[in-house]
């Protein structure tokens, strides 16, 4: 028999407070707007008028990807306007590594209940981190799962599409035994290895989020949140200048795992680990983890973000260059054939 009237709010799904969250955004994504753009968010599907003019040859870089449980932190500390710069800067760093100058970026969010003020910080975050790309955020969806997640939580995907000329377009396959490895430093875990992190922090150890620790110079919530780096601003100006054969983003898998995906067969890459000091957090959590050093090495960056594989001749300049614009790099390996 019908009972009473069931309304689909009733149900968990908040139309009204969704319709909120996009009143909340809608002029923050708009300060993202390049000249590309031609239509705001709200529409079926978002438009960009490619710079075809610009390019000879383009080709047409594109990327998904998450933050992982990096949104727990984000969750238990109640601070959520950094988690979506994480996500773009990720998704940036990754497109990049190929020469590709990003040019739009969406996100799907999902959560248990929608809350506009959440949303906002969220899509703040996100608004930066395109900011600083000149990359335009011109659309996405949110969608309320009330039977998928607890309320309170909530996940975030992005994709990112850029563009670089065919002939500058960095694939690897000129990398050839000698080239030097350039790592340009992280400043922190970035957006890997926090399903780890976390049981050391809070399950082993029995930390709160909000407790100072010396070793780290702040609390354990804000060291783990502190925002995943955007390798952009800093290296595109050094592709003009630079013969850069392959750029890896040092996400999970480690230095290893990630830089040998550009290296061509019969080449591998030697280490030199101790070329640069990890960062504290890395020290205290092998300490309080008893991590084995060879899974330290797969599963966080250790204190290098991105790779750069040059040859061994500008490696000098290059680094001077760095220095010029206030980046320590290291030397942290080179390539070398595969022995038999």
């Amino acid at each position: 028999m019908p009972g009473k009237r069931l309304t689909y709010k009733d149900a968990g799904v908040d139309i009204d407070a969704g319709e909120e969250s996009v009143r909340r955004i809608r002029n923050l994504v708009a300060t993202t707007f390049t000249p590309g753009v031609l239509q705001g968010i709200g529409h079926f599907g978002a438009m960009f008028e490619l710079p075809l003019t610009s390019y000879r040859e383009p080709v047409f870089i594109s990327s998904v990807d998450g933050v992982g449980t990096k949104l727990k932190i984000a969750i238990m500390m109640n601070k959520h306007d950094t988690i979506g710069e994480d996500l773009v800067n990720h998704c940036v760093n990754d497109i990049f590594t190929t020469g590709a100058q990003p040019l739009f970026f969406l996100d799907y969010l999902s959560l248990g209940k929608v809350d506009p003020k959440v949303v906002e910080q969220l899509i703040a975050g996100m608004v930066r981190g395109c900011k600083n790309a000149n990359c335009a955020l011109i659309g996405g969806e949110t969608a309320e799962m009330t039977d998928l997640y607890q309320s309170g939580d909530y996940d975030i995907a992005g994709t990112i599409v850029g563009v670089v000329e065919k002939s500058k377009l960095i694939k690897g396959n000129r990398i050839q035994a000698g080239d030097r490895l350039i790592g340009i430093g992280s400043n922190g875990l970035h957006t890997n290895g926090y399903t780890l992190a976390r049981k050391i922090f809070f399950e082993i150890c029995d930390f709160t989020v909000d407790q100072f620790h010396p070793q780290l110079q702040t609390t354990i919530g804000e060291a783990l949140l502190q925002v995943h780096r955007n390798y952009f601003p800093v290296i595109a100006p050094l592709l003009e200048k630079y013969d850069i054969h392959g750029m890896a983003h040092i996400t999970g898998g480690g230095i290893v795992g990630n830089t040998s995906r550009i290296i061509p067969a019969g080449l591998q890459i030697n280490i030199d680990w101790s070329a640069w000091k990890w960062l504290p957090i890395f020290q205290l959590l092998q300490q309080l983890g008893t991590v084995p050093l060879d899974d330290m090495k797969r599963t966080f960056n250790l204190g290098i973000g991105f790779i750069l594989v040059v040859p061994a001749e500008i490696v000098t300049n290059l680094q001077v260059d760095l220095l010029a614009s206030g980046e320590d790099s290291y030397q942290v390996g080179e390539v070398v054939h595969v022995s038999q």
